[in-house]
């Protein structure tokens, strides 16, 4: 809220996001417990709050630290498997489950091989 140029205060949370909503009101309680991270709102309201705010909807639900920490694990996913590690694993996705299930059984066999 800050950020998007509001005071941290329930009673602006709870004025802003009613605007913006047209289901049934959030009330000043909903709006503070929402704040001291009490509760949690629903995922439709999360998505209006979002809209508000110009944000992701997981910014709203799960914390901004937790979104850019989990993006920054998937990047280094990303970043460390290249070429042909990338294409078995995207060859991998396109298998069915009878197919993944062999297919990750070898994989496990050989990782116990080379572990001795």
């Amino acid at each position: 809220m800050t950020q998007a140029g509001y005071a941290l205060r329930p009673i602006v949370l709870e004025r802003e996001f009613n605007c913006f909503y047209w289901g049934r009101s959030a009330t000043l309680q909903a709006a503070r417990r929402w704040l001291r991270g009490e509760a949690i709102p629903a995922q439709e309201k999360s998505q209006v709050l979002a809209d508000w705010l110009r944000i992701e909807p997981q910014i709203c639900r799960f914390g901004e630290h937790v979104v850019l920490s989990a993006r920054a694990k998937q990047n280094s996913w990303e970043d460390a498997v290249t070429g042909p590690e990338r294409e078995v694993l995207e060859a991998f996705i396109n298998l069915l489950a009878p197919q993944k299930k062999v297919a990750r059984e070898v994989i496990l066999a050989l990782a116990r091989v080379v572990r001795g």
